[in-house]
């Protein structure tokens, strides 16, 4: 399983849980950029890196608003008119939920990809 694979489901039990704040380990660059898309779209708070001279650790506020997040493995392409395509198939309804892409341009959610105009490889979703 991958770390963001990881850290994606400890996050998803947490929220079954009820619990306000989580702990993911190991860290990464992936993880951090998927959170901070998760964090604009107002699914969860704020995080912090803690340092502790290893992998780093990464604490995440919770607030209740998340159903389901996963990974896509393996990172299937996306090119841009096929992004529709994946929308019906993983996400709930049309009106919410964001698949997450890395595209030249970075890591990024389908609809600012759409605007972009670019394709990318899908990370994973969340709603």
């Amino acid at each position: 399983m991958s770390v963001l694979a990881d850290c994606l489901k400890t996050i998803t039990n947490a929220e079954k849980r009820g619990k306000r704040q989580d702990l993911i380990r190991p860290s990464s660059k992936d993880i951090v950029k998927f959170l901070q898309c998760m964090q604009q779209h107002g699914y969860i708070g704020e995080f912090e890196i803690v340092d502790d001279h290893r992998s780093q650790k990464i604490v995440v506020e919770l607030n209740g608003r998340l159903n389901k997040c996963g990974v896509i493995s393996p990172r299937f392409d996306v090119p841009v008119n096929e992004v529709e395509k994946w929308i019906v198939n993983l996400l709930p309804s049309r009106q919410f939920g964001h698949i997450v892409l890395s595209t030249t341009y970075g890591i990024m959610t389908h609809e600012e990809a759409k605007r972009k105009k670019t394709g990318g490889k899908v990370l994973g979703f969340f709603y």
